[in-house]
């Protein structure tokens, strides 16, 4: 959602944060501004729409340059996408400006109190009650931070919060509270952001912010504190990837190269899993192997594509480890009353480690006395901090919105977890467990054999731009496939899209097939699971009959399907519980090129946010 960048220090505060602000664009947003403490002032400039409005609005209006300047873009909750609305908010005296990201649950109450005591409105945002309250505060204790402090104690809802003051001209504050902030730590000069990215091209060491915790830069210093006052312990980390890797590199869309990195993702992913015995190991695991013994539930909760890697990863827990696995959107987990105990593992799935719906899901599990572990590819980030065991994903930035590169991780983290499980419970034997790590690590070789061979997928997706539906079908862990292949479809095509089990065709998805609807269908192998392939073929006949377009999915060698297939998509054979890391990448070149045939934009669809920290 909304990107925040503050900075203190020697260069010029306006170009690093809104150099910033451009790192963060993948995160989605609406409108866009920043604030600058100049000539013992404060300046602010702020448009709706992208960041070249604000740049254009620069060029004509310069603000000053100052060593001090926060900046935002916007995704509006509270009040349109105007000049307005966007962000900074300020006081009334135009002393302090405020970033906010988040939703300020109580903030209607505030503002008639607020407008009680005098104050003016100027915008439709919940934000702006921080700004006129951090006024207030500071009128009485003349420092910033501890104004902070005061506020949000009486703040409700979920937020990260910047703000500066003109008459503390050195000093940047920030707050979190159930929303990401990150620290940068450089030499003379400190970050703040919503995400590493906005920094990395002038540090890598960061502190990421702990709950409902304030934290003061100055530029020889940084001090952290809870709500309270009192002083917070703080844990640094080194960011293992730098400024180049959040780059296009070449490409047209970040998500072009993205794709094309996931060979590697894959191959980094697995690196080190197994130590010199041949036994696997994980990143953090704060739960004891008789405690792992004892778990007789797993329920993995999830949201959009993380979702869907959890689906796949249902198939490979009960088959490897025998014990029930149940997969829930986490924004409905909590609400349903869900029967959890400390004997139940509960295994949370996010990209950003910040995704607030599985966050929150993580809590109520943790309440209930259930162990979590979660799979993530940000350190640092929350979801992991507060995990009772954490499997890092090697898949380096992902700026696109829709997820590639950091699914196909998301599976081989499901699928070494399952691993791990069976050996702790002795469900598998070591060399049973060696097998399947050395079929994944070929998984990389095979993803790249894919993507060399995407050209025909690439014209067919062209030729495609004009319909208004397509469907997928999928058995087994191929319709996991399906959804996240229609997924991809709606983010980036917005076309009407939908993902079936191909046993409930019959059941009334039927119906929908008419004359050239494309279909796609993936095939699962014929070895190992002959009854499931011959029941897909027979699929792929009933629709065909019908007049549907068959887009088939299947395995270099199987030929049964070849003579019910309009376009055939060949992929290398493989096991069939790992065959969603090669069937899945077609699906991902299919709808990036649909997408761009119809003239979207790839990397920032519409409505679309990278990271959703709001419920």
């Amino acid at each position: 959602m909304c990107g925040i960048v503050g900075y203190v220090g020697m260069r010029p505060a306006l170009d690093v944060v809104l150099a910033g602000l451009k790192r963060l664009e993948y995160r989605g947003y609406d409108s866009a501004g920043v604030a600058v403490l100049a000539d013992g002032g404060l300046a602010t400039a702020k448009k709706a729409g992208k960041l070249l409005n604000l740049e254009k609005e620069l060029a004509e209006r310069p603000l000053p340059t100052g060593p001090t300047a926060i900046g935002h873009t916007r995704w509006a909750t509270h009040g349109a996408p105007t000049d307005a609305n966007a962000h900074p908010h300020l006081d009334n005296a135009g002393r302090v400006a405020v970033v906010h990201n988040g939703i300020i649950e109580n903030f209607a109450r505030l503002r008639a109190e607020l407008a009680a005591r005098g104050h003016e409105s100027a915008s439709e945002t919940d934000t702006e009650v921080v700004a006129h309250l951090l006024a207030e505060e500071f009128s009485s204790c003349a420092d910033l931070a501890e104004a902070m402090r005061l506020v949000c104690r009486r703040l409700e809802g979920a937020f990260t919060l910047v703000a500066v003051h003109a008459d503390e001209p050195d000093v940047v504050v920030g707050a979190r509270r159930n929303s990401p902030l990150v620290v940068g730590v450089g030499a003379g000069e400190a970050f703040l952001a919503s995400d590493v990215a906005a920094f990395i091209a002038h540090t890598r060491s960061a502190i990421e912010l702990g709950q409902d915790q304030v934290v003061e830069l100055r530029r020889d210093g940084i001090t952290v504190t809870d709500f309270a006052g009192r002083p917070a312990d703080v844990r640094g980390y080194h960011i293992d990837w730098d400024a180049s890797a959040a780059e296009k590199g070449g490409y047209d869309y970040f998500m072009l190269k993205e794709i094309a990195e996931q060979p590697k993702a894959v191959a980094d992913t697995l690196l080190g899993r197994v130590d010199a015995s041949g036994s696997l190991t994980l990143d953090e695991v704060r739960i004891s192997t008789s405690e792992l013994r004892e778990m007789d539930k797993v329920v993995i909760v999830a949201c959009g594509t993380a979702f869907h890697a959890g689906l796949i990863a249902k198939y490979a827990i009960e088959h490897w480890t025998r014990i029930p696995c149940e997969v829930e959107l986490a924004s409905e987990f909590r609400y349903r009353d869900p029967i959890l105990d400390p004997r139940t593992l509960v295994i949370a799935i996010s990209q950003s480690g910040e995704t607030m719906d599985t966050l929150m899901a993580l809590r109520h599990a943790r309440e209930q006395g259930s162990k979590v572990l979660a799979i993530c590819n940000t350190n640092g980030s929350t979801i992991p901090r507060e995990s009772d065991a954490v499997l890092y994903t090697h898949a380096g930035p992902e700026v696109a919105v829709a997820s590639t590169k950091a699914f196909l991780t998301q599976l081989v983290a499901c699928y070494l977890v399952a691993l791990y499980l069976g050996q702790v419970r002795g469900t598998k034997w070591g060399d049973e467990i060696q097998a399947v790590v050395r079929e994944l690590s070929r998984s990389s070789q095979d993803v790249e054999r894919v993507l060399d061979t995407m050209e025909p997928v690439r014209n067919l997706a062209r030729s495609l731009a004009d319909k208004p539906t397509v469907l997928f079908l999928g058995r087994h862990v191929g319709y996991p496939v399906a959804l996240e292949g229609a997924l991809k479809l709606k983010e980036l095509a917005y076309m009407h899209a939908e993902g079936f089990a191909a046993g409930e065709l019959k059941h009334g998805p039927i119906a929908l097939i008419e004359k050239d609807l494309p279909v796609v269908v993936v095939v699962p192998s014929p070895r190992g699971r002959s009854v499931l392939h011959d029941k897909i073929v027979s699929n792929i006949q009933e629709i065909r009959a019908r007049g549907a377009r068959t887009i088939v999915i299947a395995e270099e060698g199987d030929e049964a399907v070849a003579p019910y297939a309009d376009h055939l998509i060949r992929i290398p054979a493989t096991p069939t519980l790992l065959q969603p890391l090669v069937a899945t990448v077609p699906l991902q070149v299919f709808a990036c090129e649909l997408a761009t045939a119809r003239g979207n934009e790839v990397d920032q669809p519409r409505n679309l946010a990278k990271s959703v920290t709001v419920e």
